[in-house]
């Protein structure tokens, strides 16, 4: 009887220890695994993209535009693991280094931050014209619309702009205070 006892409370410990993990994988990825960027056209607030340049909407703020103009000088460079962290002019980017590269030249970021590191850039959740996917090891941006990304673009690898959809699993998406 004992036995049967001891047994059923370390089965019920077991069943409430595996609950509590799934309750608490719930809690912290509220929706991650569904998440995903889906292009969209938004007259006169989505960027045009014309030979791989981005082109701003006209009544888009001017932190947008900067970004814009950010994101152009480094689109088609390639892709470099470190690039663009130490240097800010550089031969190469990887996500993170591009992404700030791009939300320095808007004003809006001082310095370089990590993919783990824009998982606490700015505000939560989405905003209107700028808007930070980031995951531990991946982060890119979406801007006017259109998202700039060093890969899963459908073109070869390092910085560029895209109208491409990407799924976005384990990221959050946090946005520039006001933009």
């Amino acid at each position: 009887m004992m036995h049967e006892l001891l047994f059923s409370r370390a089965s019920m410990f077991r069943q409430i220890a595996l609950l509590l993990s799934m309750l608490v994988a719930l809690l912290l990825c509220s929706g991650c695994a569904s998440l995903r960027y889906d292009y969209q056209y938004v007259p006169g607030r989505t960027a045009t993209l014309r030979d791989g340049t981005a082109v701003a909407p006209p009544e888009a703020p001017p932190q947008v535009m900067a970004a814009i103009a950010a994101g152009n000088r480094i689109a088609g460079l390639p892709y470099r693991y470190g690039g663009g962290r130490v240097a800010e002019v550089d031969s190469g980017y990887d996500c993170s280094g591009a992404m700030s590269y791009v939300l320095r030249g808007a004003g809006l970021l001082r310095g370089t931050m990590t993919s783990r590191g824009f998982r606490r850039y700015g505000e939560e959740g989405e905003g209107e014209w700028i808007n930070v996917y980031a995951r531990r090891g991946h982060v890119f941006l979406v801007v006017a619309g259109l998202r700039f990304d060093t890969g899963y673009t459908g073109g070869p690898e390092g910085p560029q702009w895209t109208m491409r959809s990407r799924p976005a699993p384990g990221a959050v998406v946090r946005h520039p205070r006001g933009l």
